[in-house]
């Protein structure tokens, strides 16, 4: 009986935890539903709560330096506290709320090199957190911003890489600590004054900011300056303009203010 106590004391022969998720693909404002199994160890456990998060890997600044590191930036709280009893199983049904300014993984309808979305599962027993599972996840674009994608594609932009960032971007307005994004190669329509062009969407559910930062291709003697251009986007009217035409006209623009062009 001591020695069984003492296993129990150093989480050995304790509960095991799975989470099976219906379906991994969902949008930003989505939900990802699913069923959560706790198993029984070799002696009864005092479960204290169950909890889901989201996870994704960011990068953070701090003075000269600059590192990665997986954010929490959602919860859901799955169950309370209740005894499971040794061989038990205790399952538990969810449904997860994906923040519309939740991170794309998917472009394209391909995964998008540079980040990925997890969902977490923790188990708190008693004395100790037990990571549990964590499940990949599918964000893919909501139609407004498959158009906007497509419009850089149509006017010859290739994708480079993708990243999130800690942080908030100037006058827009954030819910969530960090942004996404989303690098391309410009064409050679714009490659004499763009070296690279960053697209960050900050949706909402019935609109979304569209911020695009235009590093500019700086010389063997001339330093390189970033330039900006925000627009927002109507879900319900994205579909009757012109985006090939528009996006070339923002970049232009903002080109030309900074003195790209």
């Amino acid at each position: 009986m001591v020695f069984k106590k003492l296993r129990q004391a150093m989480g050995i022969g304790g509960p095991s935890i799975e989470t099976t998720l219906h379906d991994p693909n969902t949008r930003p404002g989505g939900a990802i539903t699913g069923e959560i199994t706790i198993i029984g160890g070799q002696h009864d456990s005092d479960i204290k709560s169950v909890n889901l998060a989201l996870r994704t890997r960011v990068e953070i600044e701090s003075g000269d330096n600059e590192y990665t590191s997986n954010l929490e930036y959602a919860k859901l709280p799955v169950a309370g506290a209740f005894e499971l009893d040794d061989g038990a199983r205790h399952s538990i049904p969810f449904q997860f709320a994906i923040p519309w300014e939740a991170p794309l993984t998917h472009m394209y309808g391909q995964p998008l090199r540079g980040t990925t979305v997890g969902l977490a599962t923790e188990l708190e027993v008693a004395g100790a957190i037990d990571p549990g599972d964590l499940d990949p996840i599918a964000v893919h674009p909501l139609p407004a911003q498959e158009r906007i994608l497509a419009a850089f594609s149509n006017l010859g932009f290739q994708f480079r890489n993708a990243d999130c960032e800690k942080g908030r971007i100037w006058g827009v307005h954030q819910e969530l600590p960090f942004y996404q994004e989303i690098e391309f190669y410009p064409p050679s329509t714009y490659a004499r004054g763009i070296k690279q062009l960053e697209v960050t969407f900050v949706s909402y559910p019935q609109s979304m900011e569209v911020v695009l930062e235009l590093d500019k291709r700086g010389g063997a003697f001339t330093e390189g300056r970033d330039a900006f251009s925000r627009f927002t986007v109507d879900y319900a009217s994205v579909e009757q303009t012109n985006w090939e035409q528009q996006l070339d006209g923002f970049l232009k623009d903002a080109g030309r203010r900074r003195g790209f062009f």
